[in-house]
């Protein structure tokens, strides 16, 4: 599992996760770095739209590798960048398949909390949108109707926290079985909230050759043992 570290830039990413009021229309440069990284670009011309332009350092460790398949343990603090340093090579690996079929999500973002969940998504979405792929919240706290009829319809890319996640499992509502790209992200918040038997039922359920994504800011709460874990 591929190593990446990230330093505290959390005033520069909060600009880069957050939504920008006025659209850039000007083209891409050719020399763009997001390009240069392998990132597809459909989803270079979205950042660019938004004025993100550079890869934070956490991006630049991570994306080569994570987009060209391999397992990534990636150290990083909420506001470090990593949203996109899991969603990008998240969003290229199932933009490269199928549309998922009803029930079976082809990639699956694991969160610890709704707020989180929501963050994830809302950044993802326009991405997701510019590679055809659809992305779908379930969480705990809201509604779910909604979230299961989105299932039934085929979610590409689910963002879910442990809870509401093994609940909707139990019901059939959601199988992983087809899941290409699992990512975890904030793991060691996760296991210290008491999720570590949920993630570790998830891995279980996942087919071996999918691609594992895991960002944590340490390796604590048994943490360790998920990145060591074997198929």
């Amino acid at each position: 599992m591929r190593n990446g570290t990230s330093n505290h830039h959390r005033d520069e990413a909060a600009r880069h996760e957050r939504d920008v009021v006025e659209l850039r229309d000007t083209p891409v440069p050719d020399d763009n770095q997001f390009l240069a990284l392998g990132v597809s670009r459909p989803i270079v011309e979205v950042l660019w739209q938004r004025h993100i332009d550079a890869p934070f350092p956490i991006q630049e460790a991570t994306l080569p590798d994570a987009i060209g398949g391999r397992d990534i343990l990636g150290r990083g603090q909420t506001g470090s960048g990593k949203t996109l340093a899991f969603g990008l090579p998240t969003l290229t690996r199932i933009a490269a398949g199928k549309p998922a079929q009803a029930h079976r999500p082809s990639a699956l973002i694991m969160v610890p909390t709704r707020e989180l969940a929501m963050q994830v998504c809302d950044a993802l979405k326009p991405l997701a949108k510019a590679v055809g792929r659809s992305i779908c919240l379930v969480a705990g706290g809201l509604s779910y109707t909604p979230q299961i009829k989105a299932l039934e319809g085929g979610v590409d890319l689910l963002v879910a926290t442990p809870g509401r996640l093994q609940d909707l499992m139990e019901r059939r509502a959601v199988e992983l079985e087809d899941v290409q790209v699992l990512v975890l992200d904030e793991a060691d918040h996760m296991a210290e909230m008491g999720f570590m038997e949920d993630i570790e039922a998830v891995m279980a359920t996942i087919p071996d050759t999918a691609q594992k994504l895991l960002f944590s800011a340490t390796l604590d709460h048994g943490v360790q043992g998920v990145v060591e874990r074997k198929p």
